[in-house]
């Protein structure tokens, strides 16, 4: 089992910054590749971005592509998400999940999920 704990949500205002982090305890971190997913209201829980376990290998929804930067510090246990020039589209709960291998865009094959950060960015 790999518990989830995402941190470091809030408010914040368009053009602005925020870092998520996501604590992760249980079985080896560095072995599952990290993804990032956010689901705003009303919407359906949708991929930000992915790292793998050596953190050489990331990808990132076009969407988000040149703002957000996905890393990892398997020393810590925790992956991060550095979010820049924020927009109100970005207003979500966002979530961190794990799954062994490759990291892949899809929700369905993510095996652990924390509980999410809420995310708002004013206009």
């Amino acid at each position: 089992q790999v518990q989830l704990v995402e941190s470091g949500g809030g408010l914040v205002q368009a053009g602005g910054s925020l870092r998520l982090s996501c604590a992760a305890s249980g079985r080896t971190f560095s072995s599952y590749a990290m993804g990032w997913f956010r689901q705003a209201p009303g919407k359906e829980r949708e991929f930000v971005a992915a790292i793998g376990w050596s953190a050489g290998s990331t990808i990132y929804a076009e969407s988000v592509k040149g703002r957000f930067t996905i890393s990892r510090d398997n020393a810590k246990n925790t992956v991060y998400l550095q979010m820049n020039s924020l927009k109100p589209d970005d207003t979500a709960v966002y979530y961190c999940a794990a799954r062994s291998n490759s990291p892949l865009k899809s929700i369905r094959y993510y095996d652990y999920w924390g509980q999410g950060t809420r995310v708002t960015v004013s206009s």
